[in-house]
């Protein structure tokens, strides 16, 4: 079973935890989730359509990201995720952290920091190997490209992470 950490508002752990999916926080409780922005040095992102099975934004796009597990930092929690979804090791990779944004959902046990990340990758197609589960696909876009599909209401996070896509 998947634990995560209980952060107070000021992003701190509380040093208590809660399953994966449990929506039991209270007003001033969160957790932290993680997105990798993957950047080619051509100026195209990686991103990643998600499955039709998913119960939440099924085949939306969107890049790699998840949720922190308990006793993990941020920066290791995005290697992770991103390795799962895409095959890539973004370890030692130029660039690194962007910025913090958080959401609250009063009532419903589910507030969350998200810490956002760009790595500048030259990768093949070929390096790829998505994860089945999650992605039915992927598309190398242009910023402009990830926009429009924020246009038509089908790009996770889009305004939350716009600046992400900008050098």
């Amino acid at each position: 079973m998947e634990f995560w950490d209980i952060y107070d508002s000021n992003k701190q752990r509380t040093g208590r935890t809660m399953k994966r999916n449990d929506w039991c926080l209270k007003d001033n409780e969160y957790h932290l989730t993680v997105l990798g922005v993957i950047a080619r040095p051509d100026g195209r992102f990686l991103i990643t359509k998600r499955v039709m099975t998913k119960a939440w934004a099924p085949g939306w796009w969107e890049v790699s990201g998840g949720a922190a597990m308990a006793g993990e930092d941020s920066k290791d929690a995005v290697i992770r995720e991103v390795r799962e979804e895409t095959g890539l090791d973004v370890s030692s990779c130029d660039g690194g952290y962007l910025f913090t944004y958080h959401r609250e959902n009063p009532g419903q046990g589910d507030n969350y920091f998200v810490d956002v990340y760009r790595f500048i990758l030259d990768f093949e197609e070929r390096d790829l190997k998505l994860q089945e589960a999650e992605t039915e696909g992927y598309m190398l876009a242009t910023a402009e490209e990830i926009e429009n599909f924020a246009k038509q209401g089908i790009f996770l996070h889009y305004d939350s992470i716009k600046d992400a896509f900008r050098f």
